[in-house]
């Protein structure tokens, strides 16, 4: 497989730049081109923001339903506290695995040890649809050290297999359906080969430029391919890719704000209670963000 083109991506995603207050991300998914990949609705890649001593992150207590969460960094560290009553730092290598099932609440600050001075903040956030019969699930939060996660290294190519399963690999994060999240750092000039052992499959360049299939792909872009092949992506100097993709969700997926359903019904509930303070809060912190108007 090593000589391989492989498949060609059928659509290259370009970002769409967001300020979200405190720093820039760099929204993928969803996308008028491509709504989801697998069972993964939204992709943000985070910064890289620099921030001055005294500032960070500070994402106010909000809700979510329908969904999990993933958080994986490649710079920085956040603090997240939640409604169940969970305290977990996050650091690169790290996974924060959040799932909201019938409602929790949750914030993101820059712990006040890396507030004290300058720094800096980089990563994913991505929300994973739960199938339907997941949907309403007891929330749950997951932690896993980067020694949990499995991986290999081979022809210059060092991937860590952060959610599902890869080429025989398994990540311990305890997922709902079948799906994939790896992070690959490539030297240049090597060639990562993803088998097509999963029903969709999409690549992000977080750093660099990668060719796939004949098509060159800039940092920031997501390429998604064809079911049926081997992906082959060979970097023009160092980079770093993430490989997202996984089974389809079993049927439509409505997302506003922060809330995902198959329901329209059940979102516009999620709505009514976060307005009316009906889900459990963040103990010890009493900021929240308000329902937006739209």
């Amino acid at each position: 497989m090593s000589g391989a083109r492989g498949v060609s991506p059928n659509i290259v995603l370009a970002p769409r730049a967001r300020d979200i207050g405190s720093f820039e991300v760099r929204r993928v998914l969803p996308d008028g081109k491509r709504r989801t990949v697998g069972p993964f609705v939204f992709f943000d890649h985070m910064g890289p923001a620099r921030f001055a001593a005294g500032q960070g992150v500070d994402v106010r207590p909000h809700p979510h339903i329908g969904l999990a969460t993933l958080t994986w960094l490649f710079e920085g560290e956040i603090m997240h506290h939640d409604s169940l009553g969970t305290a977990q730092p996050i650091r690169p290598g790290e996974v924060n695995w959040m799932t909201a099932g019938r409602g929790i609440v949750h914030s993101e600050r820059t712990p006040e040890a890396i507030r004290a001075k300058a720094s800096g903040l980089a990563g994913i956030q991505a929300w994973i649809g739960l199938p339907r019969a997941n949907e309403e699930c007891p929330p749950a939060f997951s932690y896993h050290s980067s020694g949990e996660l499995p991986g290999f290294e081979e022809g210059g190519v060092a991937l860590r297999l952060v959610g599902g399963t890869l080429r025989g690999l398994r990540s311990p994060v305890p997922v709902y359906s079948p799906l994939l999240f790896a992070e690959a750092l490539l030297a240049a000039g090597a060639a990562l080969v993803v088998p097509p052992e999963h029903a969709e499959c999409a690549l992000h360049v977080a750093e660099g430029a990668i060719d796939c299939g004949g098509q060159h792909i800039e940092a920031g872009a997501m390429a998604v391919f064809p079911a049926g092949g081997d992906v082959v992506a060979t970097a023009d100097g160092p980079a770093t890719v993430i490989l997202i993709g996984g089974e389809p969700l079993d049927g439509e997926r409505h997302l506003w704000w922060n809330f995902v359903s198959s329901s329209r019904e059940r979102i516009e509930q999620a709505k009514a209670d976060w307005r009316e303070g009906r889900f459990a809060m963040v103990e010890g912190d009493p900021e929240f963000i308000p329902l937006p108007e739209r």
